[in-house]
């Protein structure tokens, strides 16, 4: 079996999320993954609905990572303000910078609802992100990882997003 392209969610943390929007587009593309096989998309690895705590997700992935080995990775999660999807290029633990090795301009330059973000949130998400690439980079690993933010998804912008995602997805399975 090749291996995979690892995806990742998140599980909800507030009362009045009903669900995370990076487990519904996860859930969408394993759906689709499943179903629409003329999309062209690599294998899939998922790893969904982690919980929102950095240690326990951290280690749920890094394992998962060990697991799998997978080509690439694309962790996930649910930025409620933002309104595209957008692709993180840095995680910050303190006074450590790390930057994601991909070229995001050329990742995100044929796609239209998405953007370059340099704020990854302070939460959970960048703590994830952080922890992923110390790992990639203390083990040596060959495997890229990106994390992207996904805004609420609506009638409105569903559409636009997943195929964002879905191209997203073919362009890390080049690198």
């Amino acid at each position: 079996m090749p291996t995979p392209i690892l995806l990742t969610s998140f599980t909800t943390w507030l009362p009045h999320q009903k669900s995370n929007s990076s487990d519904d587009l996860i859930a969408k593309i394993h759906e689709l993954h499943h179903t629409n096989h003329n999309l062209q998309l690599p294998p899939l690895g998922f790893l969904r609905k982690l919980p929102v705590e950095t240690e326990q997700a951290s280690s749920y992935v890094i394992n998962k990572i060990a697991e799998i080995q997978p080509t690439a990775i694309i962790c996930c999660g649910m930025a409620e303000s933002r309104s595209q999807l957008t692709v993180e290029s840095k995680a910050t633990c303190g006074d450590i910078v790390l930057r994601s090795p991909i070229d995001l301009k050329q990742l995100i330059a044929e796609l239209s609802v998405t953007e370059i973000s340099h704020d990854a949130g302070k939460f959970v998400c960048e703590g994830l992100y952080f922890a992923v690439l110390n790992h990639i980079t203390t083990q040596k690993l060959n495997s890229p990882c990106l994390f992207v933010h996904i805004p609420i998804l609506t009638d409105e912008n569903i559409q636009k997003v997943t195929k964002d995602f879905i191209l997203i997805i073919q362009k890390m399975a080049l690198l």
